[in-house]
């Protein structure tokens, strides 16, 4: 039986810095759900499929076989056996995904290949609904949040880092929205698993975050 760990919370929380850390540390496969709806968005965008019909995105979906392997340490996402990391970080793929994601058949049917994932391979996935509705079983569930305004201060933090002007505020307004959207949609909203642990790192330091989340690890994987 494999061993699977959820961590789920809101918009700038960490979950994808503190998830592959852990996964290192612990010798897990990290999977990057976000990476595999981009990798559904490209599989539209190929095939000329237009945005705005849902009824012919619902009808390929199926087509899109998307899976995620590790290669010399490297993750690798493949869509339909290729190898498709070079093209699912252009700003075209990521508008894709994010008109894509909310539709319910796309996010089952990933739902489904994750679940497929996890059942062979031990690993550590993010996201916003992997406790509640991906990984209901797994061994650890983590609930990683952060007040809005920390979460906005890390965000504003790591765009200065990368050269990139960004306003405060904006960024604080941004993400109280997205809380909202995501706890507010119909198909799998964010919200806590009754049996996740909460963790609240506004005053923590990631590295007290990944120790934490190691040594919760270790202790589950001993029962």
């Amino acid at each position: 039986m494999s061993y699977n760990v959820a961590i789920d919370g809101p918009a700038g929380a960490g979950k994808s810095t503190i998830a592959k850390a852990v996964a290192k540390s612990m010798n897990l496969i990290y999977v990057d759900t976000g990476a595999m709806y981009r990798a559904m968005a490209l599989y539209m965008l190929r095939k000329g499929i237009s945005l705005e019909d849902t009824e012919e995105i619902i009808e390929k979906c199926p087509q899109a076989d998307i899976t995620i392997r590790y290669e010399n340490g490297v993750q690798v996402v493949l869509l339909n056996g290729e190898n498709v990391n070079e093209f699912l970080r252009t700003e075209e793929v990521g508008s894709a995904a994010s008109v894509i994601s909310p539709i319910p058949e796309v996010r089952r049917k990933l739902v489904e290949l994750q679940k497929n994932l996890a059942a062979q391979r031990d690993c550590i996935m993010d996201g916003r609904d992997i406790g509640t509705c991906v990984l209901p079983n797994a061994q650890l569930k983590i609930f990683l949040t952060a007040s809005s305004e920390v979460r906005a201060k890390r965000r504003y933090d790591e765009l200065v880092q990368k050269g990139v002007e960004g306003d405060l505020s904006t960024i604080l307004e941004d993400i109280k929205e997205r809380d909202y959207r995501d706890t507010h949609r119909e198909e799998s909203p964010l919200k806590q698993a009754e049996d996740a642990v909460l963790i609240d790192t506004s005053n923590m330091s990631a590295e007290e975050v990944i120790s934490t989340i190691s040594r919760m690890c270790r202790e589950s994987r001993e029962q």
